[in-house]
C-alpha cells in the first residue's frame, strides 16, 4: 500500500540532533517553566515577611530558610528573570503582579498538602508544616486538585490559616488575638513559627487552631483576656494573645469580608512599599 502524499509524515516532526544544535534556547519563556523548589519556597518566605507592610531583607529571608545570604540573592535573580519580582540591588524587590498570584498559589499548595498530611496520614498540625515541603513541589496541579477535592475542600490548613482559592491573588488578613474586644467570638489560628513552650501552654487551655472561643472580658492597659474555650474560663496575657491569630466569625461562620489588600509592581510603574524587599547593610557595633 503506498502512502497518500496529501499526509505529512509524522516521523517529519520530530526533531533531529542537528535540529536541536541549531535551535536557539535563549529566547525560551522562564515564566513559564515548572519553579523549583527553591524558587517557590523564597516566594512563600518574601510573602511571609511583607504580609503586614513590613520590608523584609536578604538576611531575614536567609535566616527563614536557613541558606546563605548569596543564595537568596541568586535566587531572587532567577525569579526577577522570570518576571515574577521586580529586583534592584540595594534597594528591594517587589512582586510582580503574575508573581504575587504565584506566591499565592504557592501558599495553596503547601496549605493544601498540610492539610493532607493532617487529616489523612495522622500528623500533628506543627509537624505537618515541617514535612509539607518535602514533597508538597513534586505534585503536578492536576494530583494537588484532585487531592483538594478528596479533602472535601477544606477552608484552612491544620494552623487554622484560610486556603486560597485557584488563581486568588490576595490573602484574607487575620486579626490577633489580643485585636478582639468583649462579645466577639473567633475561631484560633496559630503560626508554624511559635515557640514550641507556647503552643505546649496553649494546649493546655485548649486554646489550639480551629477552637471557637469568645472573649468574655478585656481588662484595660494591655491587660489579660478574659476568655471562654469550650465552656472553660480561661485567662490568656497579652503577649502571647498578640501571637495567636484568629477568624472571626458571624453566627458561627467565618467572616469571609475581612481581606488585605495585596499590592504590586510592574517594571514599568512605580513601585510600591507593601511587597518591598531591601538589602540590609551590614552593621558595625561600635
Amino acid at each position: 500500500m503506498t502512502a497518500n502524499p496529501a499526509e505529512p509524515d509524522p516521523l517529519s516532526a520530530v526533531p533531529t540532533k542537528a535540529d536541536l544544535h541549531k535551535a536557539d534556547f535563549s529566547k525560551h519563556d522562564l515564566s513559564k517553566t515548572e519553579l523549583s523548589k527553591s524558587e517557590r519556597e523564597m516566594l512563600k518566605a518574601i510573602y511571609r515577611h511583607t504580609k503586614d507592610g513590613a520590608e523584609a531583607h536578604t538576611s531575614d529571608l536567609a535566616d527563614t530558610l536557613s541558606i546563605s545570604p548569596g543564595t537568596v540573592t541568586a535566587t531572587i535573580k532567577r525569579l526577577d528573570e522570570r518576571d515574577l519580582v521586580d529586583h534592584k540591588p540595594y534597594h528591594g524587590v517587589r512582586f510582580t503582579d503574575e508573581g504575587l498570584r504565584t506566591a499565592v498559589s504557592a501558599i495553596r499548595r503547601h496549605r493544601i498538602v498540610e492539610r493532607f498530611l493532617s487529616d489523612m496520614l495522622g500528623y500533628e498540625w506543627n509537624q505537618a508544616d515541617a514535612l509539607a515541603p518535602t514533597f508538597e513541589h513534586e505534585l503536578p496541579d492536576e494530583v494537588l486538585d484532585r487531592l483538594f477535592v478528596a479533602l472535601n475542600r477544606p477552608a484552612t490548613c491544620p494552623h487554622g490559616f484560610p486556603i486560597p482559592e485557584k488563581e486568588q491573588a490576595d490573602l484574607p488578613t487575620l486579626p490577633r488575638l489580643y485585636d478582639l474586644n468583649a462579645g466577639d467570638v473567633a475561631e484560633v489560628a496559630v503560626p508554624s513559627s511559635t515557640d514550641p513552650d507556647i503552643i505546649s501552654f496553649l494546649e493546655e487551655l485548649g486554646v489550639r487552631p480551629g477552637v471557637r472561643v469568645e472573649v468574655k472580658e478585656k481588662h484595660p492597659f494591655d491587660g489579660p483576656l478574659m476568655l471562654l474555650v469550650d465552656g472553660k474560663d480561661r485567662t490568656l496575657g497579652e503577649r502571647i494573645a498578640r501571637q495567636i491569630y484568629v477568624r472571626t466569625t458571624r453566627n458561627g461562620a467565618a467572616d469571609p469580608t475581612e481581606k488585605i489588600k495585596t499590592k504590586s509592581s510592574s517594571k514599568t510603574t512605580t513601585p510600591s512599599t507593601r511587597n518591598g524587599i531591601t538589602e540590609k547593610a551590614k552593621e558595625t557595633k561600635p
